[in-house]
């Protein structure tokens, strides 16, 4: 009666095992791979892993990844669902001019959070902030529709396009700094500051909007990285995507869940 639970993004496929596909279902096994050594996850990583009975994931990686992923599986001679976001889903609504073209990760990471708000009594808007490869800034309304969202280089693509068109520059190791005096630290900060004040932003146009101050809700394998540099409050989880496809879970496969 297991439950995998996918998350395949541009660098990395996080995986999480659970007791059965419901929120809050106790998680047995979880684990991560790069992209490049997916090939390699049954017979090490899942190697002893029970067959899952559901498998459900998000990707925003291209057909050939999704092929390779879906190889690992073939000795369990069960397919893996994919997330696709649709007009409705769990509870909230797509406010995308094209409800398919959003990223799945995007959409499965909103679902979390919404519902994470719910369970604590909350009907408060909420923003999610992901930060990976790419970062995202989404806004979601007290009813539970998704109003929009922005996309902005992570820090590594903003620094290798600095690098890359600008003579001299090189990728740093600087720090974060409120008055960076070389150039390593300035790049950091640049870029650190431009995606919280991308957040920043985007709270405050929740707020005008909406009337009241959003929950802000943080995720993704670079957030820790910006924790500390945040200009508004947040709460950091890292599960969040795993807590949107077991919300999705739930409702797609209700007979499974005790």
């Amino acid at each position: 009666m297991t439950f995998l639970a996918l998350d395949v993004g541009n660098t990395r496929l996080k995986w999480a095992q659970y007791e059965a596909p419901v929120a809050g279902a106790r998680l047995l096994a979880q684990g991560a791979v790069f992209l490049e050594n997916i090939d390699k996850l049954i017979d090490e990583e899942w190697h002893s892993l029970p067959a899952p009975r559901r498998i459900l994931g998000c990707i925003v990686a291209g057909d050939a990844v999704k092929r390779r992923v879906i190889e690992q599986m073939e000795p369990w001679d069960g397919a893996p669902h994919w997330v696709v976001p649709s007009a409705h889903e769990a509870g909230l609504s797509n406010g995308y001019d094209h409800p398919a073209r959003l990223g799945a990760d995007r959409w499965v990471a909103m679902i979390g959070a919404r519902h994470r708000l719910l369970a604590r009594g909350s009907t408060k808007p909420c923003v999610v902030v992901m930060v990976g490869t790419a970062v995202t800034v989404e806004a979601i309304d007290a009813s539970g529709k998704f109003l929009g969202g922005i996309i902005l280089p992570g820090h590594g693509i903003m620094l290798r396009a600095l690098e890359s068109g600008t003579a001299g520059l090189h990728v740093p190791t600087g720090d974060v700094k409120d008055f960076p005096t070389n150039t390593s630290d300035a790049l950091t900060s640049g870029g650190t500051f431009a995606i919280a004040g991308a957040v920043q932003r985007m709270v405050e146009n929740t707020t005008r909007h909406c009337g009241q101050a959003p929950e802000c809700i943080m995720t993704g394998g670079a957030g820790w990285k910006m924790a500390p540099s945040m200009s508004v409050e947040f709460e950091l989880v890292d599960s969040l995507i795993f807590d949107g496809l077991l919300e999705v879970a739930a409702r797609r496969y209700p007979a499974e869940v005790r």
